[in-house]
């Protein structure tokens, strides 16, 4: 095994042992993104001189006085959307072209004193406000989507050219990206892990997170990352999870919906989840059935906040520069301004309501397991999807339905895959908690995952 293809944990277990130097990582790294990265376009701009001092502090670091902890020489990638001093922050956007960080954001400076090795910064759908993410291929088929919006970051680490990354999530675009790629893909409870530093879209839906290889690498990142932050008005001084227990299941409610995620979802998608909840359950885990609450408002609350918060952000620049925009992007924000105070108010409003009825559902379970996409990575340039039932739903539409809701209620969702389709594309399981309870949905997805030991983790990707 070369080392990019090892795992955070892997990675962080050689370095400690001095089996493995962080320069010898990184610039293992590094070359398999210079092997693969002209068929997937994961990366935005990768620093590889600045990469390889980093790792050279970090041996030397490690060699006086040992490792920090298990981030120390380790090599990752940001989103293009999370600044890092010195670095642009495009937002793979016209629009950002010549922006320059004048300063890391709260998820870089905690990185960057963790010892973690910047490689440089990953694509993301323009402004994040899209489940596609153009510019990059999916890592397991270079004709079909990355998913969105943290599309670079899920194909780097799927194909070996980051060890984790961070990713953005206001309606599944970390979660989406890891099904579709086959990596794991943590959305931390709302406030957990701090924006500041972090191009938004839409204030009231955004998290930041890791995609990692394995749930206990995500588990990692988070305890470096969260944490309060005065400068976000979002952050809350919640409890940072430090200890993520493996082990069975045993006395453990696991709620499989009966209503709405399960409703159009292609019968390969539904089949490897409902497998992998009945894996949990053979580890121990009681399965209870649940109703979704007020799943028909689901879709119609998440664009009643995002649109008008996203408008309301690039309200200046769309004046003055509308041009610079990307089509499907411009129409987003131009729509966001007819949007009236009364619907934005009232999508506020069933949010609140949203949020005590999935209160109430979770005092009878532990995790919510459910698939996290509806389906596989589509083709390029395919803009709906056609159901079993005779409806025709937009791709993007598709991909955000199942995601949306961890969204709005700002619970801790976590994505892991469970198996793939005929056509050898990654399926995704996501599973879900009461805010807070990330420890949790890290706990039974390791579980899980360690009764699955020996899956694949990288794409099969030739260099």
């Amino acid at each position: 095994m070369q080392p990019f293809e090892l795992s955070l944990t892997e990675a962080a277990r050689a370095v400690r042992a001095r089996e493995l130097s962080p320069v010898e990582l990184t610039e293992s790294v590094l070359a398999r993104v210079a092997a693969v990265e002209g068929r997937l376009g994961a990366y935005a701009a990768v620093v590889a001189d600045a990469a390889l001092a980093a790792a050279v502090r970090a041996e030397r670091e490690i060699s006086d006085g040992g490792p920090r902890g298990p981030l120390h020489g380790i090599p990752m990638a940001l989103k293009d959307l999370i600044d890092a001093e010195g670095l642009p922050t495009t937002a793979s956007s016209h629009v950002r072209a010549g922006h320059v960080a004048e300063r890391d954001s709260a998820v870089a400076e905690r990185l960057r004193a963790a010892g973690a090795v910047l490689l440089g910064k990953t694509h993301t759908h323009e402004f994040a406000y899209g489940l596609i993410t153009p510019q990059t291929n999916n890592a397991w088929d270079h004709s079909r989507v990355a998913g969105g919006s943290s599309g670079g970051s899920a194909v780097a680490v799927a194909a070996g050219g980051a060890t984790f990354a961070m990713g953005t999530d206001t309606g599944g675009s970390i979660r989406v990206p890891a099904a579709l790629n086959g990596v794991v893909g943590l959305k931390p409870t709302y406030g957990l892990v701090p924006r500041t530093g972090v191009t938004p879209l839409s204030w009231s839906l955004d998290h930041v997170g890791p995609l990692t290889r394995t749930v206990r690498d995500a588990a990692l990142v988070l305890s470096a990352t969260a944490g309060h932050d005065p400068r976000d008005p979002a952050s809350v001084p919640g409890p940072v999870p430090d200890r993520f227990p493996g082990g069975d299941l045993r006395g453990l409610r696991v709620g499989v919906p009966r209503n709405y995620y399960f409703d159009r979802v292609v019968p390969e998608v539904e089949a490897s989840v409902r497998g992998a909840i009945e894996r949990l359950a053979d580890l121990g885990a009681e399965l209870v059935d649940v109703e979704i609450p007020m799943a028909r408002h689901i879709q119609a609350v998440q664009w009643g906040l995002m649109v008008p918060e996203a408008t309301a952000y690039h309200e200046r620049s769309l004046r003055s520069t509308p041009d610079l925009y990307t089509a499907d992007v411009r129409i987003l924000l131009e729509a966001g301004a007819l949007t009236s105070a009364g619907d934005y108010l009232r999508a506020q409003r069933a949010r609140t309501m949203m949020r005590e009825a999935w209160g109430r559902m979770f005092e009878g379970v532990d995790v919510l397991a459910a698939p996290t996409v509806p389906m596989t990575a589509v083709e390029a340039g395919r803009e709906t999807v056609e159901w079993a039932d005779g409806t025709t739903e937009a791709v993007s539409d598709g991909y955000v339905r199942l995601c949306a809701p961890a969204n709005i209620t700002g619970v801790p969702a976590l994505t892991l895959p469970v198996g793939h389709d005929r056509a050898g594309l990654p399926i995704g399981m996501q599973l879900m908690a009461r805010p807070f309870r990330d420890a949790t949905v890290l706990r039974v997805g390791r579980a899980y995952e360690e009764s699955v030991a020996g899956v694949r983790r990288l794409a099969p990707l030739a260099a």
